[in-house]
């Protein structure tokens, strides 16, 4: 079965995606209509898997080498599909629909992960930490973006939901019976401010707030923000919100008020790209006709694939499409989604996607490699919340670009 023939059915999952947007662990009909599609092609179905009940896990074959592909389908409040989900989703169905037809031939057990969340909450650190990566020798996914790139760097990141409470007084007449909870929110946050300055680089702190009083003549009892923490790595990440954390209860000693501080949702890892499977998906790209840039040390956002490749290995590129110079999280990047230029990135992320997993498979040594992996992983104590970096440089077998491509 050719990638071209599936077209139509990609393209209108993207489009009804994009038309139906749903947002963090709310994703019921996306999940369903990618849920149907695997279906219908023969795939083994768990619905509400790592305590999730819009992720699932769709299984096609037997074979020892496990290759996931991750779909993503979550939208932003407000924004819609405006980080390209819509996109990034149907290319992951795609190439797990491609796979399938020869992952008998070839050894393969594919599995098409439905990932929710991956905006806010990390759908997939869940999965990680119920063991759904456990054997899985190889994970992939290409997200939506500007252009072609291979090799992204990201933050790591780390959520907080923020609630400040006081005591509420009429502004007017007894003000100083009152504890203003947007007076400790104001101080944090002109705290962070002054506080930047001496960040590393890359390190970034960014929030809204949420609720800040219902009346202008009444003090503030409760006031509620959502902030954002991001730093190079896990442990800067550490430093930083015990950095950041010192603002807040400045905020709250400075006006008698109360703080909470809650983490939401799992924070993010940075990512770790394969080498071997990076190289493989950027001759699959070029031969399809597409110029791929290697960004090198750019850092980007932050994502819950970050994750999944301090375990197993892995690649999250990104596939281009004309946006009218749009950036993500932005209405025009979201109205770009469904255009023609985006059709045809989710048809050629979806072939270039499918071409790495037959390299993988075909490649004697790599397959050894990844095989062992698995077996290593299931026999070590399990990871502590930050596992070491993997180091497979020592191992790695070159990649070494074929010829020509077998179209799956």
């Amino acid at each position: 079965m050719r990638v071209e023939k599936l077209a139509p059915e990609l393209i209108g999952l993207s489009h009804s995606l994009h038309m139906e947007p749903e947002v963090a662990f709310e994703e019921y009909r996306s999940a369903e209509k990618i849920i149907s599609i695997a279906q219908e092609a023969g795939f083994r179905i768990e619905r509400g898997i790592a305590g999730m009940d819009t992720a699932f896990e769709a299984s096609f074959g037997d074979g020892e080498l496990v290759i996931a592909l991750l779909a993503e389908y979550d939208a932003l409040p407000m924004l819609g599909h405006a980080c390209g989900h819509n996109v990034s989703g149907a290319i992951s169905v795609g190439a797990a629909l491609a796979l399938a037809v020869v992952a008998d031939q070839l050894g393969l057990t594919v599995r098409l992960l439905g990932s929710p969340a991956e905006e806010d909450g990390g759908g997939k650190v869940y999965m990680v930490q119920a063991g759904m990566f456990d054997d899985v020798a190889a994970a992939m996914m290409v997200h939506a973006g500007n252009e072609d790139t291979v090799g992204m760097a990201t933050h790591a990141l780390g959520a907080w939901n923020i609630t400040y409470s006081g005591v509420p007084s009429h502004a007017a007449a007894a003000p100083w019976l009152g504890r203003n909870a947007l007076d400790a929110m104001t101080l944090a946050h002109t705290a962070i401010g002054l506080l930047r300055q001496q960040l590393p680089p890359g390190s970034l702190v960014h929030g809204i707030i949420t609720d800040g009083g219902q009346a202008s003549n009444v003090i503030p009892s409760h006031v509620r923000a959502h902030y954002e923490i991001r730093a190079s790595d896990f442990p800067q990440l550490r430093e930083l919100q015990a950095r950041v954390r010192v603002c807040f209860e400045a905020g709250a000693l400075a006006t008698g008020t109360e703080l909470t501080i809650e983490p939401r949702g799992l924070d993010y890892a940075e990512l770790v790209h394969d080498d071997f499977m990076t190289r493989s998906y950027a001759a699959a790209a070029q031969t399809l006709g597409r110029s791929v840039r290697d960004t090198g040390a750019e850092r980007g956002g932050s994502t819950d694939m970050g994750n999944v490749s301090r375990i197993v290995p892995s690649i999250h590129p990104t596939i281009g499409y004309d946006t009218g110079g749009a950036g993500p999280h932005t209405e025009e990047f979201a109205a770009a989604g469904i255009g023609p230029d985006a059709d045809r990135a989710i048809i050629d992320g979806a072939l270039a996607l499918a071409f790495v997993g037959m390299d993988l498979a075909r490649d004697a040594g790599q397959r050894r490699l990844l095989l062992e992996g698995v077996r290593a992983r299931k026999a070590a104590v399990p990871p502590t919340e930050t596992p070491p970096m993997p180091n497979r440089a020592a191992q790695q077998v070159p990649y070494s670009r074929p010829t020509h491509y077998q179209t799956s």
